[in-house]
């Protein structure tokens, strides 16, 4: 569906409840039709706040406007977890081809990266078209380079390629380390064309030396490539980036309820995270999906108590390893759970939805599904998996599971980026998710059926 037909299809069904005004006597979706609290949310977060790294006094200050906010809105058990964690931040960032060309790259520090000191180090570019090339390479071969790898990743509704190209900043610096490269520099990890390099997590083994790691722009990478092939003798990189790493800092999680009527019924989680990379102000990743699932939420409360408890995570420190959501699963682990649910890939419209809920929940999946068709929402064929801030309490607890996959065709443009700002956010698109997650959340928190998914004797 293009975003004119989405556009006019929720319009339909917005003036076919128009005349009934938010209120306890319209149902929570038709409510959520004329949602602006999401918006709102993401607004006030990257306006107020801005970026908010994790570990730093930037995403303690998201964590109080966050607190007041949940409170202000009239949620319940409204509280802040806290958790230590490891804590990385970024210096000076140059890149520059010095031979046999010369021209200056946009570049940003992947977390985690070693830096090259005060003064910048020069060396010799050894390209890789691909990860596995780098796997393949002699280690006398990259011993002492600079390495690059080049790789394109190509846009798709659901992100898929993130996985496969995205190891080049997962594992890529760990591999050119363990090879005794003195540098890395990578593609961006995105489908843009923009000279604005995207960020993210790498890691090194324990006993592993960090190197200095970087992502160069999709434009620069492009240039790159074409200096190292037309080049008749070695190109020649300078590369400057002075990380430092604090050691551990306070990060912590926000958590709030809209509080069920039956406490013998376990409660559902849905997930955001507060943080967000520094490059941008985190509006597509992740302050919508904290709007999105917040909005859906507050619906709930316009109506008699749901059935069920639910539980909002606004997690921690997700961008540099998931520590919020580690964090919460431990915290609560004995606390039996019934449902995760996650909004964690921007802003624009759902257009799938995928379960995993026991044989004995089909007709919930049946009617869930039926509603959500109206939104031109279509049903998946594989299960739920959750997303990243929930996937430690789905381990421990083997939880049920919803997905309402959005539209990933131009997350990928923005991830990580100096582009991740509030312009991005298509706020028609946003309500669609809202009036989607809170059909869901209102048909899951008043369900009294059983949500396990352990095997039945």
């Amino acid at each position: 569906m293009n975003n004119r037909y989405f556009a006019l299809s929720l319009a339909t069904l917005c003036l076919s409840t128009s005349a009934i005004a938010a209120s306890d006597d319209a149902s929570p979706s038709q409510n959520a039709m004329r949602d602006t609290l999401a918006y709102e949310i993401t607004e006030g977060l990257t306006t107020e706040v801005g970026q908010r790294q994790g570990g730093t006094e930037a995403e303690q200050r998201g964590r109080d406007w966050a607190v007041a906010k949940l409170n202000a809105l009239g949620f319940a058990n409204v509280r802040e977890e806290k958790f230590d964690m490891p804590t990385w931040v970024r210096g000076e960032e140059k890149a520059w081809v010095i031979s046999p060309f010369q021209n200056v790259m946009a570049a940003a520090a992947l977390g985690n990266s070693g830096s090259t000191g005060a003064k910048p180090l020069e060396g010799e570019v050894i390209y890789f078209r691909t990860l596995d090339d780098l796997v393949a390479a002699p280690d006398a071969r990259v011993a002492g380079k600079i390495v690059f790898v080049d790789h394109q990743m190509k846009r798709a509704q659901d992100g898929s390629g993130y996985g496969q190209f995205g190891r080049a900043r997962f594992i890529g610096p760990n591999i050119a380390a363990k090879k005794g490269a003195a540098a890395i520099l990578i593609r961006s990890i995105g489908t843009d064309s923009h000279r604005g390099p995207h960020t993210g997590n790498t890691n090194f083994e324990a006993g592993v030396k960090p190197i200095p790691a970087a992502a160069i722009s999709n434009p620069d990478a492009d240039n790159l490539t074409r200096q190292v092939m037309r080049a008749k003798t070695p190109v020649k990189v300078r590369l400057l980036l002075t990380p430092q790493n604090l050691g551990q800092q306070k990060s912590g999680n926000v958590i709030a309820e809209v509080p069920g009527s039956d406490p013998s019924l376990p409660p559902i989680v849905i997930a955001c995270h507060l943080d967000s990379w520094d490059l941008g102000t985190g509006a597509i990743d992740d302050a919508s999906g904290c709007g999105i699932i917040t909005a859906a939420a507050s619906y709930l409360q316009n109506r008699p108590a749901p059935k069920r408890t639910v539980r909002l995570l606004w997690a921690g420190a997700e961008e540099v390893g998931i520590w919020g959501g580690k964090d919460y699963a431990e915290k609560h682990k004995g606390t039996p759970h019934a449902l995760a649910m996650e909004s964690d890939f921007g802003a624009d419209r759902v257009w799938r939805v995928d379960f995993k809920l026991p044989d004995s929940a089909k007709p919930l999946a049946d009617r869930i599904a039926s509603k959500l068709a109206s939104l031109g929402i279509t049903r998946g064929k594989d299960p739920a998996s959750g997303g990243a801030d929930v996937a430690a309490i789905i381990a421990a607890q083997d939880l049920a599971v919803i997905d309402l996959q959005q539209d990933g065709t131009r997350y990928f443009d923005l991830h990580h980026t100096p582009d991740d700002t509030l312009d991005k956010v298509d706020p028609e698109q946003m309500r669609q998710n809202v009036v989607a997650w809170t059909m869901v959340l209102e048909e899951v928190a008043n369900y009294a059926g059983d949500l396990s998914m352990a095997p039945k004797s």
